[in-house]
């Protein structure tokens, strides 16, 4: 009888996902026992607590390079940086959801106000304090995406996928003043996300097929497995390239990649803006981190099939970016666009196959993170009593009424331009310069055309706030308290010292920049 062998765990490597994926789990149980009155800050304080004790276990395993969990889990550089990017973006992220899910009239609102009957107690349900069943679902989130990085085979990244998607779904039906729009985003991304798992789990068979087809190799989903499989070269590649492309979809979908970015500008809308934050930062970083794994690890001997094919979705992207930018009118839409035209940008960081490629993106990632989490806490401080004043006619002369705001939020604008002396400009560079020199000059120009393009956009929402007279209905801005403006001011000030100074932080990723096989 063949004795079963249990895999060997590495613990304290596995300890920020446990960590995050155990504060759900107790979100889930402050929800059930604590009293209403004091479920907010408990679930705050969980959740903030079980970010800083994960980032605390990132930081204390910088040096390990291992694989754990049988070949489940890689826990090596890239893995690190993008696990500690997750936590420090999910911490700010938290500062504005927690804002906006204890005022009253806020970004979020309870199950019981959706079913009360009456306007009465409709009234009465949205003046507790916010849903708070949130924070549970955010930190389910955070774990799935700190699993999705770190995965090593693809069965692995596809349970990660569901588990940070499903709460991603309801978290966008959260909306409490646009609440149809909200769930209807809500459903538009639940069913293409849908899709988008199907195409990439009949990728995974298609996979196991082609490396059942080596000659003496068993069967596997494992990268080290691919990656042997496709230097083997077997005669028929069909259910390679087939395989290979399904993955793609799945994965280019999280990114917010053309031509499956059709879900972003809506979901965006409808979501509350501080989910539609942590989904522009964190779901972005999770993305492209499996994206680097997957095409640098298991598909690392297939770089000239696949480069041709990922080289033409990124300009495609860069280019519907771009252009569907200028023709918006609804500041959350057009930081949608610009989050899609972004995407572009990283793909042409994860073609180079060169460690300065992946250093650059990853770079790109945490950069780009901290400024579109500035830019949505300003969109959540632009109010009336209407609530989030998003279209962009009110924003018309509003550095007349709130001019710091407003010079902060053309700051934003201008590092998403690429204007130098900010991470922008930074960020493309580590990106592009890579590329340059990997011989794809086609990638790089089609780059800085589309940035000159999205540079439209941008400042025509400068000159409407500067040089346009406020009108009756530009709304103020208000800041309920300390935990957006804290929020505010890391990215700004994240956004101005990765311009003015990004040595320390290029240099962690470079030296970050190896995958363990």
């Amino acid at each position: 009888m063949t004795e079963l062998k249990l895999p060997s765990i590495d613990y304290a490597a596995l300890a920020p996902i446990l960590i995050m994926l155990g504060a759900a789990l107790a979100g889930v149980l402050v929800e059930a026992f604590v009293p209403r009155r004091a479920r907010h800050v408990t679930q705050l304080s969980v959740a903030l607590l079980a970010v800083l004790a994960a980032l605390t276990m990132v930081v204390l395993n910088a040096d390990d390079r291992l694989i754990t969990a049988g070949s489940a889990i890689a826990v090596d550089g890239p893995t690190l940086f993008l696990q500690g990017a997750i936590l420090v973006l999910s911490a700010m992220a938290l500062l504005l959801i927690g804002e906006r899910t204890v005022e009253r009239g806020g970004a979020f609102v309870a199950q019981a106000a959706i079913t009360a009957e009456s306007a009465d107690d409709r009234r009465q349900a949205e003046g507790r304090n916010g849903a708070t069943e949130v924070y549970p679902l955010t930190s389910f989130a955070i774990g799935g995406m700190l699993i999705f990085v770190a995965a090593n085979d693809l069965l692995t990244m596809f349970i990660a996928l569901e588990v940070f998607s499903l709460p991603l779904y309801l978290l966008c039906a959260l909306a409490r003043r646009r609440r149809l729009l909200s769930q209807e985003a809500a459903m538009k991304y639940f069913l293409l996300g849908a899709y988008a798992s199907a195409f990439f789990l009949f990728g995974v068979a298609l996979i196991y097929g082609f490396t059942a087809g080596v000659p003496g190799r068993s069967a596997n989903v494992d990268f080290a497995t691919i990656n042997a499989a496709v230097a083997e070269s077997p005669s028929s590649r069909v259910l390679l390239f087939a395989g290979m492309a399904l993955l793609a979809i799945g994965l280019l979908f999280k990114a917010a990649a053309a031509p499956f970015h059709v879900w972003t500008p809506d979901v965006y809308q409808g979501a509350p803006t501080p989910v539609t934050s942590f989904m522009a930062a964190c779901t972005k970083v999770a993305a492209f981190g499996a994206l680097l794994r997957v095409f640098h690890v298991a598909f690392a001997g297939a770089t000239w099939d696949f480069t041709p094919v990922l080289g033409a979705v990124a300009v495609l992207t860069m280019l519907v970016g771009a252009v569907l930018a200028v023709t918006q009118t609804d500041i959350k839409r057009l930081l949608a666009y610009s989050s899609i035209a972004n995407a572009g940008y990283l793909l042409v960081g994860v073609l180079a196959p060169s460690k300065d490629g992946l250093s650059g993106t990853m770079f790109y990632l945490v950069a780009y993170g901290f400024s579109v989490l500035a830019a949505f806490a300003v969109v959540t401080l632009v109010r009336d009593a209407d609530g989030e004043a998003t279209h962009l006619s009110r924003w018309a002369g509003l550095g007349r009424r709130s001019p710091f705001y407003a010079a902060v939020f053309t700051f934003i604008l201008l590092a998403f331009a690429g204007i130098p002396l900010t991470s922008g400009f930074t960020s493309k560079f580590a990106v592009f310069g890579p590329a340059l020199a990997d011989g794809r000059a086609w990638l790089v120009i089609a780059g800085v055309l589309t940035s000159m393009v999205l540079a439209f956009p941008y400042l025509r929402v400068v000159v409407m706030m500067w040089l346009s007279e406020p009108g009756e209905s530009t709304p103020t801005v208000t800041v309920p308290g300390g935990l957006t403006s804290a929020a505010l001011m890391i990215g700004v000030v994240a956004t101005l010292v990765l311009g003015i100074a990004p040595a320390p932080l290029l240099d962690l990723a470079t030296g970050a920049a190896e995958f363990v096989r």
